[in-house]
Parts: structure tokens; C-alpha cells; sequence
């Protein structure tokens, strides 16, 4: 047996349950179902390998053991220098990165469409940003990065900044060539991290995209569960050359991740590696013929598209993310979700022109066929007439007006102050020029259409009330429900 082919904490694990040792330790459960009741056949085998610190399992937050050696083959296959575990998906990962290599008042470039994780490790760190708006395909209204003339510019407007923090791919799977934007950051000095958290897959097939880690990004964190295969919550943290401080790193790691994590997290971790170590590309492969199977379908068809972007300069789209829409413009893509659901098909996200379809390397062509069938049955029952102006011609880009923000303050402190005497609750159709009191988060994707503080431009404002109009959901303020915004009284200052 090959390390690669091994699994060592996973096997650590089942040695112990295996010798039939007495718990007297936590967790509570002891290994064992059966209070639980109808619930028991769900939990009996992975209670099995829920376990704790106890010896022969070693310690996630001081890794001597088995961890250890899980981690420096998770490092190996994903070509990285170091790589850590984690339990709080890429969300714990984005907000170390951040504290770790930030300190208060310092500067830092973020694309402006970035996870709240992003936002709220700037927070942590009470850092500043400068946004850079990403790039779009006019075609799709798909974001396709922050382009290379656009960064030199912020550098050069800032170069006190003192790196970029970029998401790649999109949650839609847009991947650009981030190469070139490491290089240059690192002819300056600067670092470059990557929120890679739908990107775990990316490199292990000449039909994905390369990793941010084989590019040259310093750190890229990966959601290992969104499309690879551990369990839910489980991610990885890739960091490679000098730029990161790796102890600082350490520090922030223990302190944003749970002193009891999760072992059967970890240990599907270290399984889904050992799979991507040993058949990666076969395992892509597999996932692939369930694309192929549903697109081949889709080309056939006048009423369904996949939205495919333009972008040239190395974007490259993932071919597992599928933007599927009506081409008729009957359904918008909330719409269509819905529909689709009432298929028994369940679409990762919607907006107002897509229904995000996300199959993986557990995809099946049985699963693709099924999906093939649901859309057929959705085209003959649909009755809906076209709209006077179809949900294609949606523009669904806005953030504002400028490509390079002004620079941006953060701090923890001003937003759990925050003063509900100094909040209004405005009408969406009267917050234009208002300045946001907090942020505004569509979910999914997770992306905050406004930071707090932020100016309200008409262009927001009317994307606003369009996804309102169309039921989306919304972390925090309900947009929805009170088709209102929260913004600062007339006369407050806001966040410094």
C-alpha cells in the first residue's frame, strides 16, 4: 500500500472502534445509537467514529500524529506547501487569512463580489478595503474576475495595500487565469489569497481549470464538501511560500474553529483526498458522462439553454456548474427552481434569470436522465405566456458605478453598536443616495449586494426590488418580506 492510497486518520478511527475499548470520555453518546429512537438507523454507523482527542486520534489544534499525516497528503495532492483541516467550511479559513495577515488600519484589495466571510474577517481584523469590480460577460451578465488592467490600476491608486483577496471560481464556476494577477502582486511585494471554495476539484482534469495553488495564489481555501465529496462543513486551507505568516495563521485557526471538532468531518476529509490521490481524473470522469448526458439533451431543445460566458484571456467555465434558463422567457430562474422542485429536482440557487444546476463526480447519468425528464414535463404544463420583457434581458450585474471603491473601513466594534435610534427603514423605491446602516445578503449565493456604509446607487436599488419582486431570500434584513432597506438616519456618520 502506497501513502497515497491510504487513509490514516479515517483507519485510525476504525482501529478504535474496531478493538471494542470502553468509553469513558466524551462524547456522550459512546460511541453507541439507540437514544435516538426512529432516528437511530440514521446515526448507528457514524456514531461509530464520532470521537475526541483521546490517544492514537491526535489533536487537530496540535497535530503530532495521524492528523498530521492526513494533512501533509491533503498538502501533496493539492499541491500545496502546508495544509490544515477544516470544520467551519472555507468560512473559518477566509476569516484566519484574514486575521492572520491583516492588522487594524491596513489596506487590502477585495473583489467586490466576495462571501460575507470575506466582509466579516475585515471586520475581525478591522481592516480597510478597496472593491475592484469584477469583469462581466454581456452576453450571460456572468462575472468573470478581477481583470489585470483593473488591479494595476488599484495598485497603483493604492500601493500601500497589501494584497487581493479574490474569489475564483464564481459560485456559477466562471474561473479566470489568476496567474498573471499572482505574478504581478508578487513583483510588488504583495500577497494573493483565494477564496477557492467551489474549486476543490479544480486541476485533477484536463477539462476543469487549474488550482489557484498551481497559479501561484500564496493561500486558497477550498470547500472540500461542495464538490468533492466530504461531509458538509468539511474544508481545506492550502498555503504555500513566505508571505503568510504561518504561525499567525496557526493562532487564528484555533481560535475561529471549535476546540471539539468534528472527527467524522476530518476524517471524510482525509477519505475524499485519498479518492481525488488515487482516481481523480477517473473519478471526474464518472461526473463528467452525467454532464455530457444532459447537455447533449439540452442542445436538442429550443426552449432551454445553458448560459455560457465570453470572456477570452483564460476564463474557463466549469463544466459541472450548469446556468440552466428558458429561452422563451416564461420562467424566470426562481421560477424555474421552483418548478423543477416540483420534480423532485433541487437546483443549488436561483436569481432572476438562472436556476444554478451543480452536478459532481457522484453525479450519475441516471440522475442527468431524470433531470431530462422533469424539464420535459415543466415545458408541457407550462402555461405561462411570454413576459412583455423576458427574464433574459434581466441585468443582473450592478454593484454601482466604479470599477476601484474608495477606500473602506471595518470594524467589529461599530457594527455590534450599532444604534437603532440612528437606523431608518426605507421604502426600496426611496433609498437612492442613502447609505446602507448594514449589509444586504442575498442567500445563497452569500454575497452581499451592500456593505455597511455603503452609498446606495439607483442601479442597486432597482436590482433590489427585482429580487424582492421575485421572492429571493435574504440572510439578516428581509428585503422580501419588508421591501425596505436599513439605512443610516439623515444626519448620522455611519461607520468611520
Amino acid at each position: 500500500m502506497t501513502m497515497k492510497s491510504r487513509a490514516p486518520l479515517f483507519e485510525s478511527l476504525h482501529s478504535h472502534h474496531a478493538a471494542q475499548v470502553l468509553s469513558f470520555h466524551v462524547p456522550g453518546h459512546k460511541s453507541r445509537a439507540g437514544q435516538l429512537g426512529d432516528a437511530d438507523r440514521y446515526y448507528h454507523d457514524i456514531l461509530k467514529i464520532d470521537m475526541t482527542e483521546i490517544s492514537g486520534l491526535d489533536d487537530l489544534h496540535h497535530p503530532e500524529e495521524v492528523i498530521r499525516e492526513a494533512q501533509e497528503l491533503a498538502a501533496d495532492c493539492f499541491g500545496a506547501e502546508e495544509t490544515y483541516f477544516l470544520v467551519g467550511g472555507s468560512t473559518s479559513g477566509n476569516l484566519a487569512l484574514l486575521t492572520a495577515s491583516c492588522r487594524r488600519g491596513e489596506l487590502v484589495l477585495v473583489q467586490r463580489d466576495a462571501h460575507k466571510s470575506v466582509l466579516h474577517g475585515l471586520m475581525l481584523a478591522g481592516a480597510r478595503a478597496v472593491f475592484i469590480t469584477p469583469r462581466v460577460c454581456k452576453r450571460t451578465g456572468l462575472k468573470l474576475g478581477v481583470a489585470l488592467e483593473d488591479l494595476k490600476l488599484a495598485m497603483a491608486r493604492y500601493p500601500e495595500a497589501k494584497g487581493l483577496f479574490i474569489t475564483n471560481p464564481s459560485y456559477y464556476g466562471v474561473a479566470a487565469d489568476i496567474g498573471a494577477l499572482a505574478n504581478l502582486l508578487h513583483d510588488h511585494g504583495k500577497w494573493l489569497l483565494v477564496d477557492e471554495a467551489h474549486g476543490a476539484h479544480f486541476g485533477f482534469h484536463p477539462a476543469l481549470p487549474g488550482n489557484a495553488m498551481a497559479a501561484g495564489a500564496d493561500a486558497a481555501v477550498q470547500s472540500t464538501h461542495k464538490m468533492l465529496t466530504s461531509m458538509t462543513m468539511g474544508a481545506m486551507l492550502h498555503v504555500q511560500g513566505e508571505r503568510i505568516n504561518r504561525a499567525a495563521l496557526k493562532k487564528a485557526l484555533a481560535m475561529l474553529q471549535s476546540s471539539s471538532p468534528s472527527y467524522p468531518i476530518m476524517a471524510s476529509l482525509d477519505l475524499s483526498r485519498k479518492m481525488m490521490h488515487e482516481h481523480g481524473e477517473a473519478s471526474i470522469n464518472a461526473g463528467l458522462q452525467a454532464v455530457h448526458t444532459f447537455n447533449d439533451w439540452i442542445k436538442s431543445q429550443s426552449g432551454w439553454g445553458i448560459g455560457q460566458v465570453v470572456g477570452g484571456n483564460g476564463i474557463m467555465q466549469d463544466p459541472f456548474k450548469l446556468a440552466l434558463y428558458d429561452r422563451t422567457g416564461r420562467l424566470s430562474g426562481y421560477a424555474l427552481k421552483e418548478a423543477l422542485e416540483r420534480h423532485g429536482c433541487f437546483a443549488e440557487l436561483a436569481d432572476p434569470v438562472f436556476a444554478l444546476l451543480v452536478f459532481s463526480l457522484a453525479s450519475t447519468v441516471q440522475d442527468a436522465e431524470r433531470l431530462v425528464q422533469a424539464l420535459a414535463e415543466i415545458d408541457l404544463a407550462c402555461e405561462e405566456p411570454p413576459p412583455a420583457r423576458p427574464w433574459t434581458e434581466f441585468d443582473i450585474t450592478t454593484f454601482g458605478d466604479e470599477t476601484i471603491s474608495e477606500p473602506v473601513a471595518f470594524d467589529l466594534d461599530t457594527v455590534l453598536a450599532a444604534d437603532q435610534d440612528e437606523i431608518e427603514y426605507v421604502p426600496l423605491e426611496q433609498c437612492e443616495g442613502r447609505i446602507a446602516a448594514e449589509m444586504i445578503v442575498p442567500y445563497p449565493p452569500g454575497i452581499p449586494i451592500l456593505h455597511q456604509g455603503e452609498a446606495i446607487c439607483a442601479g442597486v436599488a432597482a436590482y433590489l426590488e427585482r429580487l424582492a419582486d421575485l421572492g429571493s431570500r435574504f440572510h439578516g434584513h428581509d428585503v422580501t418580506a419588508h421591501r425596505t432597506l436599513p439605512v443610516l438616519s439623515t444626519g448620522s456618520t455611519g461607520p468611520a
